[in-house]
């Protein structure tokens, strides 16, 4: 007579081992471009249904086919790319600038004792200033010209710049760096090895919010002393309530916000391809 396998009861079936889902993602979001993108026109939507049907009086919001219309009408006359041209250049200039003197600083502070004394002080005590403020002291100083918007632009993004890198440079590992130390690993070895690639992460963060610095302080520069750019042309569509150049001065801003924020991503893609 064959023997039977003995038959499995409700207690042996609750103790066999479960898959488990996998939760180990590390917190990695998923890029929901489609939803984002979606949404947007969906907004646009209700804002071109509400101007068509009288809903809201164009003086006070003009539709987006008006604001279209009126970019388009700039483009081909040429004012749009002349304003651009000038606030793209004292944006490049300043940011320059400012991110040049603030990775030299922030690693200065970063790496030494005397310069973090000094350095922290300072950076503490005249970061709150708001930069525009001194727009007026820049021009004084260094006359009428692009000298003063571009020196403001610099200032505001040195500031950030600095507390990006020494912040960047303080959260690289310890351990990292005494394991080169005891290698004999040399100092610049260990500076271009270790703290850069470390600290790289919170430099380009920083990267992305000194470029939204720079859009802001070369507007609000534009506004108060210049003929030419995006801050002048978007001041002198309000005092002419041509809402409508104002809103397509506001959407080229937006627009080339989206196009650095762009460049920096694909900056991050390239330099932080190790993560």
């Amino acid at each position: 007579m064959l023997d039977r396998a003995p038959a499995e009861t409700p207690s042996d079936i609750d103790t066999k081992p479960r898959p488990v889902e996998f939760r180990g993602a590390g917190f990695t979001p998923n890029a929901g471009r489609a939803s984002g993108w979606i949404a947007l026109a969906l907004v646009i939507a209700l804002w071109q249904l509400a101007g068509s049907a009288g809903w809201v009086n164009p003086l006070f919001l003009p539709a987006p086919s008006a604001i279209a219309v009126a970019t388009y009408k700039l483009a081909m006359s040429g004012a749009l790319w002349q304003h651009l041209g000038w606030s793209v250049m004292r944006i490049g200039a300043g940011w320059l600038l400012g991110t040049v003197a603030g990775v030299i600083v922030g690693f200065a502070i970063g790496l030494s004792t005397l310069a973090r004394g000094v350095g922290i002080t300072f950076i503490s005590a005249l970061f709150p200033i708001p930069k525009i403020a001194l727009l007026p002291l820049l021009i004084l100083w260094l006359g009428i010209g692009e000298e003063p918007k571009i020196a403001t632009i610099a200032l505001g993004v040195f500031f950030s710049t600095a507390i990006s890198v020494y912040s960047g440079v303080d959260a690289v590992p310890r351990n990292l760096i005494r394991m080169a130390q005891s290698f004999n690993v040399p100092f610049h070895a260990i500076v271009r090895r270790v703290i850069w690639p470390g600290a790289l992460p919170s430099i380009l963060a920083g990267f992305r919010i000194t470029a939204s610095i720079a859009l802001l302080l070369v507007v609000s520069a534009e506004m108060i002393g210049a003929q030419y750019g995006i801050g002048a042309f978007v001041l002198q569509a309000g005092n002419l309530m041509q809402t409508d150049q104002l809103l397509a001065g506001v959407v080229i801003l937006s627009l080339f916000g989206l196009a650095v924020g762009k460049l920096i991503n694909l900056l991050e893609a390239k330099l932080l391809h190790w993560r």
